[in-house]
């Protein structure tokens, strides 16, 4: 039976700014949507798993909660969620079976460390009822000031760290799913001495980049990480078997292990009844490291020793021996894996054995008055559940608790029941702010979601107390319009922070599976001008922070610790000019351009006005400039991860950064004319013209451009290229050509109410199946670039065309990271947010849309080359499309 639930139409933009309840959420069958929900609070993060309550991925700076909170048993039985109704203020999950009806509310209150649900039962038999309601609860909650990376680092039975895809199966076992969390089903290779650093989630350094397996360890550097070494010994008589003792690896020759060295030997997935046998012979006393792993992935099966003694660890856990190893001897040791615990003998005996995570001895429960109260032996994290209406049972199950009701219900009747759970690190104050919250319950509830309200009228109101800007009312008479730009305004509010740096709110790039903390340069350019015109003071701060950072060799910054994070990025110069550009033009502070930010110059050594900035981030593509690649259009290496990181061949020298350089030295040029720089001004005019003319030479008809690197040329269809140079070249462009760059996108790109980023006839789309940047799909941004493209080509009607249908993609919610297109029963296509791999829930890069409804219907482009800072007017009003109301002048 299908749950198909489609959104209400709800007319929305004809008065003004809509109610928030309008602008997003309805509820979505279980079959309609691949990523489920998440939950946000101004200051945290989590997603909702597929029962009816429990969350993980739960992430609020310092504080991290592991595995989930626990799961609703209704009558012995565990329902699944069949659909969910997405709020910025919460998540409703449903689950209707035998004339019951439950439904959930799960929320995070707003910029508050506390979490809520309220459990409704209702009766809709004829007959009454008599229903057993069991809640676990578990709070393994650390907390910690350091560690948050993309690959931020979560708690553990053993410790701190990133494991994606361990979470991920241990999500997969709620409603009734996966009942073994513990092996990965990847096929790995066995490796002996020392491991490699945890987070590259693939085999081989270079294997492909699918958002599947390939996740670089993006870590934070505010932490030292853990010693990666061997140990000083000899392995010999090695064997892999599998449950019908079939030999699966053999290696009977003597392998010498170093402390730094690495012996590779086949690959091959772990299964129930599979066993690994050694002998091993240690040569050093005292010594710590790792014998043997299993892949190179956090959730990896390793053998190791520490001070001399055997441990075993996978998935979390890590179970330390007190079997001291002799030095000189021979020793045999052996791994028998199953599917729910593996056992490491020594000599034959059990020496250790992996317990479910539910048994936890890093955490411990207790019954307080009526409430479960949780401590954390690693950490001072310490949490609280409280309950509006005490349960008729309450007891500590393994290293949680259980509460239970039993419940009777008339027909046509509900039940309510309500939970709490406050985290922090005093216990009293946790206990207190629990049992204030449960004795209060509704009205907690309702703060929420008129906090949340509170919030959504000052992002339109000129001068009020939340924000250091304000957005323009977009009123239309083109529904789909108004989704498009409310639905991109929601978005930003929803991806803020205010906690994580004090006095100056943080936009969040994606979540909650990754990131609590960080911020891509070119996902936070994308909504560039609605950001100048929201925050112009958080981003003038935000901007001044990074400027004094190594950006040019990372994608973004850690705001927490405010340190560099990740590999570099060819986009970086983009947006970053563009981020400067935007904040000086909207808001007039053309005296920013004389601020001296301190510290590194983007990688050289002391402080620069932020005009030195801007002048080498716009004209980076002189030291890019390659004679093997004709030596005027920057050449971008060839490492893929910089440029688009799935698309293999996209290296070298690209249509699309080359455009956006354009742009940027055409800006550049402006701007010396207004300083009186006129000699600078008309080299670097000529200059740009230069650059204009090379890219031409680029483009290969049809709407594809070349790709040219020193060992040949490829072409390729991909929306970047079409996206910036319309936006750079529009004027240079041929009739043709223009033409064809429109056909090409309407009729290969386009589909589903969405688009896929590359064309799915490329020669390179077998090889880059990412619902973000390849054939599968396209990245939150992109539509909104597209739009943005097409206009300034003069085909504002396609733009519309595109703008107006991207809501139907959201899956119930708002954008984001990866959006893939489906095929339904029906034949038709449809996007739909991607889970797949490590494709984030949520984009601050979905803003993109409601940018290109300023952009490119209203033509809001303020640059240094269009008269720089002459301020915006306060109302604009384009025929057809409608009217921007309260759009400037900014503060």
């Amino acid at each position: 039976m299908t749950t198909n639930t489609a959104a209400q139409a709800v007319d929305i933009g004809r008065t003004g700014v809509p109610d928030l309840a309008d602008v997003a959420g309805h509820w979505v069958g279980l079959d309609e949507i691949a990523h489920l929900p998440s939950l946000r609070n101004q200051q945290g993060q989590a997603h909702v798993n597929h029962d009816l309550s429990s969350l993980s991925w739960l992430a609020a700076p310092p504080f991290t909660f592991g595995y989930h909170t626990g799961e609703l048993h209704v009558d012995g039985v565990i329902p699944a969620a069949q659909r969910f109704l997405w709020k910025p203020w919460g998540v409703l999950r449903e689950h209707r079976r035998g004339g019951l009806l439950l439904t959930t509310d799960t929320r995070m209150a707003l910029s508050r460390d506390l979490l809520l649900w309220r459990i409704t039962v209702t009766n809709e038999s004829s007959e009454t009822r008599t229903v057993e309601l069991a809640q676990d609860l578990f709070a393994m909650a650390a907390h910690s000031e350091v560690g948050y990376g993309w690959l931020y680092e979560g708690p553990w039975n053993h410790g701190q760290h990133h494991d994606f895809m361990a979470l991920e199966r241990i999500r997969a076992t709620t409603g009734g799913g996966e009942q073994h969390y513990l092996l990965s089903p990847a096929p790995r290779r066995l490796r002996l001495g020392k491991p490699r650093v945890p987070g590259i989630q693939r085999d081989e350094e270079h294997g492909p980049m699918l958002l599947d397996d390939a996740l670089p360890a993006h870590v934070s550097h505010d932490k030292e990480p853990q010693p990666r070494v061997g140990v000083a010994g000899v392995v010999r008589g090695l064997r892999v078997e599998g449950a019908d003792d079939g030999v699966i690896l053999r290696a009977d020759e003597a392998i010498t292990l170093t402390p730094d060295g690495e012996t590779n030997l086949d690959a091959f997935a772990l299964s129930p009844g599979l066993t690994i046998g050694f002998e091993l012979r240690l040569d050093t006393a005292g010594r710590s490291g790792t014998v043997l792993t299993h892949g190179n992935h956090p959730d990896s099966l390793q053998i190791g020793v520490d001070d001399g003694r055997l441990w075993l660890g996978i998935t979390g856990e890590r179970e330390f021996t007190d079997a001291e190893l002799a030095v000189g001897d021979w020793h045999h040791v052996r791994v028998d894996v199953e599917a729910d615990h593996v056992v490491l003998r020594l000599e034959g005996s059990e020496i250790a054995r992996t317990r479910h995570w539910t048994e936890s001895r890093r955490w411990v429960s207790r019954i307080e008055g009526g409430t479960v109260a949780f401590a954390d032996s690693r950490s001072p994290a310490r949490a609280v559940y409280a309950f509006a209406g005490p349960p008729g049972q309450l007891r500590t199950v393994g290293a949680g608790g259980r509460a239970t009701w039993t419940c009777r219900i008339e027909p046509g009747r509900s039940v309510a029941i309500g939970i709490v759970c406050a985290y922090g690190t005093e216990a009293d104050a946790v206990s207190a702010q629990a049992r204030t919250a449960a004795e209060d319950f509704e009205a907690t509830m309702r703060a929420g979601e008129d906090g949340w309200r509170r919030l959504w009228a000052s992002m339109f109101t000129p001068g009020n107390p939340d924000f250091s800007g304000h957005l323009p009312t977009f009123t239309t008479q083109d529904t789909g319009l108004a989704r498009t730009y409310y639905m991109g305004a929601l978005q930003a509010l929803y991806q803020r922070n205010t906690r994580i740096r004090p006095g100056e709110p943080v936009f969040l790039t994606g979540g909650p599976r990754l990131g609590p903390t960080t911020t891509y340069f070119w996902d936070h350019c994308e909504w560039s001008r609605l950001y100048a015109l929201l925050e112009p003071a958080g981003l003038r701060s935000w901007l001044l922070r990074v400027l004094a950072g190594p950006y040019r060799d990372s994608f973004g910054v850690e705001n927490l610790g405010g340190g560099p994070l990740g590999n570099a990025y060819s986009a970086n110069d983009y947006a970053l000019f563009r981020l400067i550009e935007h904040y000086v033009c909207v808001t007039g502070d053309l005296a920013f351009l004389d601020e001296t930010t301190r510290g590194a110059t983007g990688g050289a050594s002391g402080g620069a006005t932020v005009l030195a900035h801007l002048e080498r981030l716009g004209l980076g593509w002189r030291e890019r400039r390659n004679p093997a690649t004709g030596g005027v259009l920057a050449d971008f290496g060839d490492d893929p991860w910089q440029l688009l990181e799935c698309v293999p061949t996209y290296t070298g020298v690209v249509a699309s950064f080359n455009g956006a350089y354009v742009s940027s030295t055409r800006s550049l040029a402006g701007l010396y004319r207004r300083l009186g720089r006129y000699e600078d001004a008309d080299r670097t005019e000529a200059e740009a013209g230069q650059l204009a003319d090379a890219i031409l030479d680029l483009y290969a008809g049809s709407g594809h451009w070349q790709v040219r690197r020193p060992d040949g040329t490829d072409t390729i269809g991909h929306c970047l290229d079409f996206g910036l140079v319309a936006a750079a070249l529009h004027r240079e462009l041929p009739d043709e050509i223009r033409r064809e760059m429109a056909d090409f996108v309407t009729g290969r790109l386009l589909v589903g109410g969405w688009m896929r980023a590359l064309s799915p006839d490329d020669p390179i789309a077998a090889a880059s199946d990412r619902p973000d940047h390849g054939a599968a799909g396209a990245f939150a941004a992109w539509p909104g670039v597209t739009a943005h493209g097409l206009a300034r080509l003069g085909h504002r009607d396609r733009a519309i065309a595109l703008l107006r249908n991207l809501s139907s993609a959201a899956s119930g919610g708002l954008w984001g990271q990866a959006m893939e297109i489906v095929t339904g029963p029906d034949g038709r296509h449809r996007a739909r947010v991607a889970e797949r791999g490590v494709a984030t829930r949520d984009c601050i890069a979905g803003a993109a849309g409601a940018e290109a409804v300023l952009s490119a219907l209203f033509d809001i482009n303020p640059t240094f080359a269009t008269g720089g800072t002459a301020g915006l007017p306060a109302t604009s009003c384009v025929e057809g499309v409608g009217t921007l109301t309260h759009l400037g002048p900014v503060a």
